[in-house]
């Protein structure tokens, strides 16, 4: 598909991720992202970061093989997809999923 900016790609995302259990994949997965960072930085073993995206796209990859049923978004447009993980993230985070899922007409 092809997508002019990313607030068009967004609600083709969140469509991508319609199932409660795939969007906690994706949570586990880029908390891990969090935490090799951190734990790079602390110990300044800066190797430790590489398993930032390996671990974080493992849990995501897995969630859409075999719970969602469909492919990566990543696949086609790697930028944007990395975007909407974060943002994504920070809306479970903050408890305002369900509202944007509503707000695209999607179920929550």
């Amino acid at each position: 598909m092809v997508f002019k900016h990313f607030e068009e790609f967004w609600p083709f995302y969140l469509s991508q991720h319609s199932k409660r259990s795939t969007r906690q994949w994706h949570f586990v997965g880029t908390s891990f992202v969090f935490i090799f960072v951190l734990a790079a930085l602390f110990t300044m073993k800066l190797w430790l970061i590489l398993f930032a995206p390996i671990t974080a796209y493992a849990f995501a990859w897995f969630s859409h093989f075999f719970i969602e049923g469909n492919k990566p978004a990543t696949f086609g447009h790697p930028v944007w997809s990395l975007r909407a993980d974060f943002r994504m993230y920070r809306l479970i985070l903050f408890g305002k999923l369900d509202e944007e899922l509503h707000k695209h007409k999607l179920a929550g």
